[in-house]
């Protein structure tokens, strides 16, 4: 009779099933973005190309820089195309820990997570790269020309939307763990100050090392973190849902 698994084996047996099937879907996400590479990018430059100079180009310094770009690029295309079901596996491996109304909530977490993830980089795209790269431009002369690197500039921009699509998940995680009893609204509220200090590290670890890109992305991080506020005061566990489960323990 063979040894039963313990549950630690378990876990270990699902999580590398959950991480085996998010692989496999970035992987075809992957090649699926490898097809459309050239367009994505030429998506990808038009903010910066606008506040450009006429005639301006981009460059690349080494033979594989622009084969290695269009592979970065198509690994991002391939997360973002994945994400739904990368939310759905994490959820999947949490699930069995929570409480049965919890799991309720397992499609609302992916559908909302996915659009939060869009929008944050909505944001980036459409609000803060136009933003930054008109200040950016700022700073060129007669003698001071701009000649982006595709490689740099790919680097700097797929690190941007990535942590704006991150960072705007704050309201759905918040309302996680308030669901769970974690946080609530008086809570958020004492730890403010806190809070603030921490979006700005935060801000300053996520995105390219100059003030602009810091501040455009600190601003909306302290704007989703009233709104968490919010989450938390009108969605959280109620005081007397935590006193009848203290009761029942």
């Amino acid at each position: 009779m063979a040894e039963e698994k313990s549950p630690f084996t378990s876990h270990l047996d699902e999580l590398r099933k959950r991480i085996i099937i998010c692989i496999v879907a970035v992987a075809v996400g992957f090649f699926g973005s490898y097809f459309f590479a050239e367009q994505i990018f030429d998506i990808l430059i038009k903010p910066l190309q606008a506040e450009l100079p006429p005639d301006s180009m981009f460059i690349f310094t080494g033979l594989p820089e622009a084969f290695f770009v269009y592979l970065k690029l198509s690994l991002f295309g391939g997360i973002l195309l994945a994400s739904p079901v990368l939310l759905w596996e994490v959820w999947c491996f949490v699930a069995p820990g929570l409480y049965d109304q919890e799991k309720k909530y397992v499609y609302p977490f992916v559908i909302f997570s996915t659009l939060l993830f869009a929008t944050g980089v909505s944001f980036g795209y459409f609000v803060v790269f136009p933003i930054a790269f008109k200040f950016f431009m700022g700073y060129s002369s007669e003698i001071i020309k701009p000649l982006p690197s595709i490689k740099e500039y790919l680097n700097f921009s797929c690190k941007l939307l990535f942590a704006f699509g991150v960072v705007f998940e704050l309201p759905l995680f918040t309302l996680f763990l308030a669901k769970i009893g974690l946080v609530n609204e008086k809570m958020l509220r004492s730890k403010r100050k806190f809070a603030i200090l921490g979006i700005f590290a935060v801000a300053a670890i996520l995105t390219p090392p100059d003030v602009v890109s810091q501040i455009l992305m600190a601003i909306p991080l302290l704007v989703l973190y009233e709104i968490s506020i919010l989450v938390a005061k009108y969605f959280g566990k109620k005081e007397e849902e935590e006193e009848e489960e203290e009761e029942n323990v």
